[in-house]
């Protein structure tokens, strides 16, 4: 008996987010002279007063805020693409769920292999692709003159060619000539030896 696994893994990329800071600078300005007679006038001491910008213990104290306030918002960014990520991850599986529901419905009542074999192509994926699950690539083909909708039952057999497992798939309101390629997962365990076969296929 093949061990089973719950619902297959699936990978969440989240793009890695930067901030960029700016610094600045203070820069000071003397009196050039004439080039007269005239004695040059012995230096004084600046008045502090008279500066517009900061002294450098009060930039280094807003610098020291900035990057505080931009590493929290990046913080705050990567949260919210995660949550986003989160949000899409779940929203595929729903769609996927509901897809595979109403292929398995379709399917009820077809004797054989259904009318839509012809129209739907497979191919296996590789496992270092698939986190070690078996898989396989359908390809949905609309050759008809109508828009139609396909549903798809694909069988995961053993080595004994016994039926370990049916997943189905399918492809709503297809236009004329165009593709849908669902990918089909089985939830049997990583070290499980499988074949999938084009068990039915159904244009509706």
């Amino acid at each position: 008996m093949v061990r089973t696994r719950g619902d297959h893994c699936r990978r969440a990329v989240v793009a890695a987010l930067g901030c960029a800071l700016s610094a600045t600078a203070v820069t000071g300005c003397g009196d050039g002279g004439d080039g007269g007679s005239s004695p040059t006038p012995a230096p004084s001491s600046p008045n502090a007063a008279s500066f517009s910008g900061l002294p450098p213990s009060a930039l280094a104290s807003e610098a020291g805020a900035a990057i505080a306030s931009a590493r929290a918002s990046a913080s705050a960014a990567a949260s919210s693409a995660s949550a986003r990520a989160s949000q899409f991850e779940a929203s595929v599986d729903a769609a996927a769920a509901r897809t595979s529901a109403a292929a398995e419905k379709a399917l009820e009542k077809v004797r054989g292999r259904g009318n839509a074999v012809s129209e739907v192509g497979m191919r296996g994926l590789p496992k270092e692709v698939t986190s070690g699950l078996s898989a396989v690539l359908l390809t949905i083909t609309n050759k008809t003159d109508d828009k139609a909708s396909y549903a798809v039952q694909v069988d995961f057999e053993d080595a004994s060619g016994k039926v370990v497992e049916r997943r189905f798939a399918g492809a709503e309101n297809l236009a004329p000539g165009k593709q849908e390629q669902p990918v089909v997962f089985s939830r049997q365990s990583e070290d499980a030896r499988l074949t999938p076969r084009l068990a039915r296929a159904q244009r509706y």
